[in-house]
């Protein structure tokens, strides 16, 4: 399309003008004052491929954006040129000698030339990459799909197809410059420097491709094949025929099957056929997509393998993700669906979006491990963006549940196996102010169970569409270098890399804890969690609203102070606190029918429409850490009227030890006085608490504020409830006499029976996993100890807990919680599950 460099000066004008009447562009970034040009240095642009129609974009953008004009004539040291521009790629005509093909740009040899002969000559290289149909405004076309970017440079003829279907929707990028003294410095050999230049470039331009459109991997069964050959694959298939009796081939075709079973399809015209399908339902049932944070992405895209690591809500999670991602001009990951997704229409379809398939348990199958295991390796060494869930499935509390080590596990062993290529985990808050699946998940929390995917069951899921669901929250958290991260915790661990290291497992568990810390961190709090931490702590689930008014202002405060001193600790810079006002929470919680407006002569009452209790809850949960330390605080001193200053900080820190890990909190024990000693000021700010001396003071019992303060503890009740409980039945087995699944399972059914008789009402009682995750925080603080049978062992070490729990929980609940405990126990023991 462009026959000759030499473009009269009339013709370029002309033809900007003639393409410009149909393209419409979106340029990143969004200020050109972040390429930080100097503009005392001569500025060159870099274009990749030898196209008329990205050369007149080139010229166009730079007008509009009032930088050195790509037309204007060059001039850099003795280097003079018609045009500040040069292609990276030269013409490919058909009787082209391997000369011309692999040459270089006259342009670019006599820059070279030049910094070569004078080592202070300094020229700003600006590689510019122009994708058509990559842009992320909207698209309204299917076809246009199919013929949407792609690795192989186009013809003459698909260009131009390109230029009519995605003229309107073409992304420019102006990557950052490269110094041409740097790149050339300590290079005396001319040609030398020349391939150096001209290989960074590449790598740069490939690079930026593969942030849009994704890494260039081969066809699937080419994806197979290579899968297949992998010695650790060769060697699985040589076991597995010994271990079954059968044949290398019969072996070897198992795993064939495994893999096909396993492997995307990626097709990227299914993509940008799926944003257009996307793009319709989020207009439709939510009123925006708010994301924040997203540059923290495109900064380490270039250089980077990147793990998304989202918390697990909803299975619109994945959909919202990617469909982000993609709008944002870079490539959607590839994704970890469970098997149980892989439905007749359905799973073909993901399978071609991008998801790869694995099975809930690799026991048994040791081949299907390995072939497994190498897929992940292959993907992240070709540089694919991965996403999965390390809670493993979908939260039904509302809650971060404990990270699994399955996968997570594997993509560490993987970058040990070879870490070349830089790998970054980016943690990923998505928040919801309404449930697609509400209306499971309370019955599921009801007791009932729950209900596996179905083709039926997603089909009946497009009735929702129909509803209004609020808005959506995405917020991209502090990423965790992987490489950083393991050399903080094993110095030598590059001399040391054998995945199966005994350092490695305990570094896994690590890393998980971090990561599910930055999820946490990155938590925004919307209308509806606000809401549901205020409504849910008065006794009738109902509130004035100038009250609800002052408890948002109290939130607001304490959320922004906690934030600041999370901060101060490594923490949360990429948090939210609710960014509405009151007036906003309200209108918001009715409507989407989570309050209700009670007319009143003495001013109208907010309440909880009957039956939603429970579902409040659930988004109470969501942000639950974020206020955890000022309602223990909170829940502390509306217990026990003044205490002792020293007391205070003795059981905040003896309970926090647990909550932390529970609710991956931001501070660690050690530093933990001073966010404290903050929080406490904070709440005086507020009228709250009050300094008494050596000791701390809550307001009157019968004021206003005594009643705030302890609505502000109430949120963490439940949890205290939990911890109780488990507590107390522990006790009662006794030492030595009941083993974790055994309590966690009795501690469980008895937290529902409580629920039933005595209005509990709590996610916390429905999730077994919960219960689970108490007892082996106690194991990991050693307050529990297993022996080779399993059983749990504990000593007068484990009174503190008690005691501290039972400090911050009025008389009555600890006497329910007993009694209720006792009848459990004793059906459990005589059931004898687990217990001797």
């Amino acid at each position: 399309m462009l026959p000759s460099l030499d473009i009269a000066g009339w013709l370029l004008p002309l033809g900007r003008r003639l393409l410009y009447a149909w393209v419409r562009t979106r340029v990143f970034p969004e200020s050109i004052a972040e390429l930080g040009l100097d503009p005392a240095k001569p500025v060159c642009y870099v274009l990749q491929n030898r196209q008329l129609s990205n050369l007149l974009v080139l010229a166009e953008e730079t007008r509009q954006a009032r930088m050195p004009l790509a037309e204007a004539a060059f001039a850099g040291g003795p280097v003079r040129a018609r045009r500040s521009f040069f292609f990276l790629t030269r013409p490919q005509r058909l009787v082209a000698s391997a000369k011309d093909r692999y040459g270089h740009s006259p342009l670019l040899q006599r820059i070279v030339a030049a910094g070569i002969a004078d080592p202070q000559l300094d020229i700003q290289l600006v590689p510019v990459t122009i994708l058509w149909g990559r842009a992320p405004g909207k698209q309204d076309s299917i076809l246009k799909a199919l013929f949407s970017e792609a690795w192989r440079p186009p013809g003459h003829l698909r260009q131009l197809v390109a230029v009519l279907l995605h003229g309107r929707q073409t992304l420019v990028r102006f990557n950052p410059a490269l110094s041409l003294r740097e790149l050339l410095a300590g290079e005396p050999d001319e040609a030398r420097a020349l391939r150096k230049l001209s290989r960074v470039l590449r790598v740069h331009f490939r690079r930026q491709r593969e942030m849009a459109i994704g890494p260039d991997f081969s066809h699937r069964n080419t994806q197979v094949e290579n899968l297949l050959a992998a010695e650790p694959v060769r060697q699985a298939i040589a076991e597995e025929a010994a271990a079954r009796s059968v044949s290398i081939g019969e072996a070897q075709a198992r795993a064939r099957s495994f893999a096909l079973e396993i492997a995307s399809d990626y097709n990227y015209g299914v993509i940008r056929a799926l944003e257009i399908f996307l793009d319709w339902v989020w207009n439709r049932i939510y009123d925006g997509v708010q994301v924040r944070n997203f540059d923290v992405v495109t900064r380490i895209a270039p250089d980077h393998g990147i793990v998304y690591v989202p918390c697990h809500r909803s299975h619109v999670d994945y959909l919202l993700l990617s469909f982000v991602i993609f709008r944002r001009g870079l490539m959607p990951p590839h994704i970890a669906a469970g098997a149980n997704l892989n439905l007749p229409l359905v799973g073909p379809l993901l399978r071609r979006g991008g998801a790869f398939f694995l099975r809930r348990s690799f026991k048994g199958e040791p081949l299907y491990a390995a072939v497994f295991d190498e897929y992940l390796h292959m993907m992240l060494a070709h540089g694919f963006p991965i996403e999965y869930f390390i809670e493993g499935g979908r939260s039904r509390s509302g809650r971060m549940l404990p990270p699994k080590a399955g996968i997570l596990g594997m993509t560490i062993r993987s970058f040990l196996r070879s870490h070349q290529r830089p790998l970054v985990f980016v943690p990923v808050y998505i928040g919801y102010e309404k449930l697609v699946e509400g209306d499971s998940y309370q019955r599921e929390l009801a007791g009932r169970p729950k209900t596996g995917e179905s083709l039926w069951g997603v089909l009946a899921t497009v009735r929702e569409l129909r509803r209004y669901f609020g808005r959506a929250h995405v917020n991209f958290g502090r990423p965790l270098d992987l490489a950083e991260a393991l050399g903080s915790l094993h110095a030598e661990w590059r001399q040391e890399s054998d995945p199966r290291a005994p350092w490695v497992r305990q570094a896994i568990h690590d890393v998980a804890a971090e990561l599910a810390r930055r999820i946490n961190e990155a938590a925004v709090v919307n209308p509806i969690n606000m809401a549901a931490l205020i409504l849910l702590a008065t006794p009738k689930l109902a509130i004035d609203e100038a009250a609800l008014c002052r408890m948002v202002g109290h939130y607001r405060a304490l959320l922004d102070g906690t934030a600041l001193a999370a901060g101060g600790n490594g923490g949360a810079g990429n948090g939210g606190a609710c960014q509405a006002d009151a007036s906003e929470t309200v209108n918001q919680a009715l409507r989407l029918g989570i309050l209700e407006r009670v007319p009143d002569p003495l001013g109208d009452i907010l309440r909880v429409p009957a039956g939603q209790g429970p579902y409040l809850a659930y988004f109470r949960n969501n942000v639950l850490h974020g206020v955890a330390l000022p309602a223990l605080v909170a829940c502390l001193l509306a217990h026990n009227p003044r205490l002792p200053l020293s007391r205070v900080e003795a059981a905040v820190g003896g309970l926090y030890r647990l909550l932390r890990a529970e609710l991956f909190l931001p501070w660690d024990p050690a530093g933990l006085l001073p966010v404290l000693h903050r929080v406490l000021a904070l709440l005086g700010e507020r009228g709250l608490v009050r300094a008494d001396g050596d000791g701390v003071a809550a307001p009157g019992p019968n004021s206003r504020e005594y009643s705030e303060l302890a609505m502000l503890g109430e949120p963490l009740r439940p949890t205290l409830e939990r911890h109780l409980l488990t507590l107390i039945l522990l006790h009662r087995h006794g030492s030595g006499r009941v083993t974790q699944a055994a309590l966690a399972e009795t501690s469980h059914l008895v937290a529902r029976r409580m629920a039933l008789l005595y209005e509990f009402d709590s996610p916390e009682f429905a999730e077994k996993s919960l219960f689970a995750g108490v007892i082996q925080n106690l194991v990991d603080e050693s307050l529990l100890s297993e022996d080779a049978e399993g059983m749990l062992h504990f000593d007068e070490g484990l009174t503190a807990p008690v005691a501290d729990a039972e400090l911050l929980l009025g008389e009555e609940v600890r006497q329910t919680l007993r009694r209720v405990a006792a009848e459990g126990a004793a059906d459990q023991a005589a059931a004898g599950q687990g217990i001797t």
